[in-house]
């Protein structure tokens, strides 16, 4: 074999001075980021607009305060918002700032809206203590016997 012909197949083939190469016997699997984390937190808002609520209710739940609270509900340590009197779910917006900023309440009657103007209507109070509408407390009527 000639010196030139050596030299052909050099340039034909780059590994060939080098001897053998070793090629990988499986793929690559690379590296996963985060492995898995954690499971969800459900986040999310649980009660809709119009839907009934008991106190206690859990209407929103969240991490900071994209609803803050407005009348009749409470925010917990988490910035949970849940319903503090019987009724029925209100989201609505109002100026703050220079923004605007949504607020979730509940109103005690379905017809209801939120804000509520407190000068022609006075304010929305609900008392837990006492049904004001039970048969019991309810006066009664006394029939005349002949």
């Amino acid at each position: 074999m000639s010196f030139f012909s050596r030299c052909s197949s050099a340039v034909r083939s780059p590994f060939s001075l080098l001897g053998a190469i070793r090629t990988a016997t499986k793929r690559a699997g690379g590296t996963v980021h985060n492995h898995g984390g954690s499971p969800g937190k459900r986040l999310g808002v649980k009660k809709f607009s119009d839907q009934p609520v008991i106190p206690g209710n859990i209407i929103v739940r969240q991490r900071g305060t994209l609803f803050h609270p407005g009348q009749h509900v409470k925010m917990g340590r988490d910035h949970t918002i849940y319903a503090n009197a019987p009724g029925f779910v209100r989201f609505y917006k109002e100026k703050w700032m220079r923004g605007e900023r949504r607020f979730v309440g509940v109103v005690l009657n379905r017809g209801e809206v939120l804000p509520r103007d407190e000068v022609s209507l006075g304010r929305s109070r609900y008392c837990g203590l006492v049904n004001l509408n039970s048969p019991a407390l309810q006066p009664r009527r006394l029939v005349a016997k002949n």
